[in-house]
C-alpha cells in the first residue's frame, strides 16, 4: 500500500519514494545520553524558556547525527506557530546548499492559545524533520518523500531516544524533578564537552 500522491510521481521520483518505503528503522548506536537529553528538552519546555529548548534540540539532534556519522543541521526555535487557512505549521526543515548547511525550523507555542507544545508532540516535530535530514545525508534519497516507511523511521528513532538505559528503573512521573533536571543538565554539559573534543 501507497500514499495516493504515489500514482501522480515521475518514474524516477517512485524509484525514491519504494526505497524510502523500504526503509522502516533508522538504527541508534546504544547510549544512556539519549534519555539524558529527552529529560532535558522535557524540562526545558516547562520552563517555557525558548532559548533552553533550542540548545536542548541541538543537543539531542547532535547526538543522533554525530552517532550516524553525518553532517549536523542547524536548528532553531521560534516562538508562536505560523498559522493560515490550512492550519497551523509546526516544523519545516530546508535542505542545505552550496550557501548553507541544512536548517531545522521548529516552532514552541501553538498559534491559537500561545501555549507551549506538548513534549512528546514537540520531540516528534523534531524527530520527524530530523529524518527528512537523514533522508538525505544518512540514506542517500535523492527526495525526502513522506512514506510509510518515513514514519516508521520517525518512531524508530523516538523510542529508541526515549527508552531508559537498562540499569534505570522506568520513571514514576512524566515532569522531572528540580534535582532530576540539575542532572539533567549536568549531563548535556558533560555531553557538548565530549563532542566538541570528537
Amino acid at each position: 500500500m501507497v500514499f495516493a500522491y504515489y500514482h501522480r510521481l515521475r518514474k524516477k521520483d517512485r524509484r525514491v519514494y519504494d526505497q524510502s518505503d523500504a526503509q522502516g528503522t533508522i538504527g541508534l548506536p546504544p547510549s544512556p545520553h539519549y534519555r539524558e537529553c529527552t529529560n532535558a528538552l522535557c524540562a526545558a519546555l516547562q520552563s517555557a524558556d525558548r532559548k533552553r529548548v533550542e540548545t536542548c534540540c541541538v543537543d539531542l539532534a547532535r547526538l543522533v547525527t554525530t552517532a550516524l556519522k553525518v553532517p549536523a543541521a542547524r536548528i532553531r526555535v521560534l516562538s508562536k506557530r505560523p498559522s493560515h487557512h490550512w492550519g497551523e505549521l509546526h516544523g519545516l526543515y530546508e535542505s542545505g546548499d552550496a550557501h548553507g548547511p541544512a536548517m531545522i525550523t521548529l516552532w514552541m507555542r501553538t498559534a491559537q492559545h500561545k501555549r507551549v507544545v506538548a513534549f512528546r508532540t514537540f520531540l516528534r516535530t523534531l524527530l520527524h524533520e530530523l529524518c527528512h535530514h537523514l533522508d538525505y545525508t544518512h540514506l542517500q534519497l535523492a527526495e525526502s518523500f513522506h512514506t510509510k516507511g518515513f514514519y516508521r523511521r520517525e518512531s524508530s528513532l523516538f523510542k529508541q531516544l526515549m527508552a531508559e538505559p537498562h540499569d534505570a528503573p522506568e520513571p514514576q512521573r512524566t515532569a522531572p524533578s528540580v534535582a532530576e533536571q540539575r542532572i539533567a543538565q549536568q549531563a548535556l554539559r558533560e555531553i557538548r564537552r565530549r563532542l566538541d573534543k570528537s
